[in-house]
């Protein structure tokens, strides 16, 4: 069984306390994902404006070949204003582990991604890591990274 890590970095031009609020929303996922992974959060009867411990979020998404699928995640761990970790309880991988970081850096904040991930299938799922998985991972946060620099600006120490 084949286990993948894929990092990111991304300075931010705005303050901890901005970027938390933000990124600790589950609504504002939809604006730092790319439109063609038809992304939708599904379970709209509990509130989602904060994340917190245990909190389960169900989405309808496309991450290869516009195939809808549906993903559950569960908020793991969660520090106020330095980090929260998202686990896949039902979706595409057979592991998913996300540790979203965040900490103060001159004139911004230095956003860190880890994700840890297998994928399903075996050697199959290998082959398919090497060929699409890892290429679509990049150009997700590729996509991220725009969208938030859009939103906050482009970082310069100034």
């Amino acid at each position: 069984m084949a286990f993948y890590q894929f990092h990111s970095e991304q300075k931010i031009n705005a303050s901890i306390n901005e970027i938390w609020d933000f990124i600790s929303s589950p609504t504002n996922l939809k604006e730092i994902t790319p439109d063609y992974m038809g992304f939708d959060i599904i379970n709209t009867k509990q509130p989602l404006e904060k994340m917190y411990d245990g909190m389960i979020i169900g989405y309808k998404v496309s991450p290869i070949f516009g195939i809808k699928t549906t993903w559950v995640t569960e908020i793991t761990h969660i520090r106020d204003k330095e980090f929260f970790i998202d686990e896949q309880r039902i979706g595409p991988y057979a592991m998913w582990h996300h540790q979203h970081l965040i900490r103060p850096i001159e004139n911004g904040v230095l956003m860190t991604d880890i994700v840890s991930y297998q994928p399903p299938f075996g050697v199959i799922g290998a082959i398919a890591n090497k060929l699409v998985i890892q290429s679509k991972l990049k150009k997700i946060f590729n996509y991220r990274t725009a969208a938030l620099e859009k939103r906050f600006g482009i970082y310069s120490v100034k």
